[in-house]
């Protein structure tokens, strides 16, 4: 199993959240976004259409998009289960990963911010002011959606779901912009377990081949 990723990359961190979690060997390889590797001919026409990271081959299946991906493994690799069974557990879950995947994620991600500093031409800190209104927005909804029907240690339980695959990376980038996520302590508790659990642990980051600082 061959997974291109990037440190960095949110996307690229649910994923490697997903395959620590269910103990399945990979190797990883580095497709730097900030210096367009994502955009590159054979990159495209080989690897992922999408033009993004991640990237999954297993086998003879070739995956691009986390939320494909994450689907593929659960249903290929069904230990232990990111998305539960019961009916209103995996609606529960699917409703923050989904907030966070689909209302946070897209218009606070590299290529965005990109574009609202180059031919859009907003300054530094109105780059920075966007991206911490929208992590507000979201993190917000989180909080609201842990506040009603979250319970354990985790988003939803005692073991980390889909919820957490998706809500962790999301955090750890928004530490990384210096957001302020003191007013989301549930959603905060959480991140603080993922610190201490393995899987999350090797996913992160500052563990990648491709880290810099």
């Amino acid at each position: 199993m061959q997974l291109y990723s990037f440190f960095n990359s949110s996307t690229s961190y649910r994923v490697r959240i997903a395959l620590a979690l269910k103990g399945l060997e990979f190797d990883t390889i580095p497709v730097n976004i900030r210096a367009g590797e994502h955009r590159a001919c054979a990159y495209v026409g080989e690897v992922n259409p999408s033009a993004s990271v991640p990237a999954l081959i297993d086998g003879e299946i070739a995956l691009g998009q986390s939320l494909a991906i994450l689907d593929y493994l659960d249903a290929k690799y069904p230990e232990p289960r990111l998305v539960p069974q019961d009916i209103e557990a995996r609606a529960r879950v699917l409703e923050l990963a989904m907030l966070v995947s689909c209302d946070m994620h897209p218009v606070n991600n590299l290529r965005i911010l990109k574009y609202l500093q180059g031919p859009l031409g907003l300054s530094v800190e109105q780059k920075n002011a966007w991206y911490r209104h929208w992590v507000d927005e979201g993190m917000a909804g989180v909080e609201r959606l842990l506040g009603k029907h979250g319970h354990g240690a985790w988003c939803f339980g005692d073991a980390p779901t889909l919820a957490d695959v998706c809500l962790i990376p999301q955090i750890a980038n928004a530490r990384r912009m210096g957001c302020d996520l003191s007013a989301y302590p549930r959603a905060m508790a959480v991140y603080a377990q993922a610190e201490t659990h393995p899987a999350f642990r090797a996913a992160a980051p500052n563990r990648q081949p491709d880290y810099t600082a």
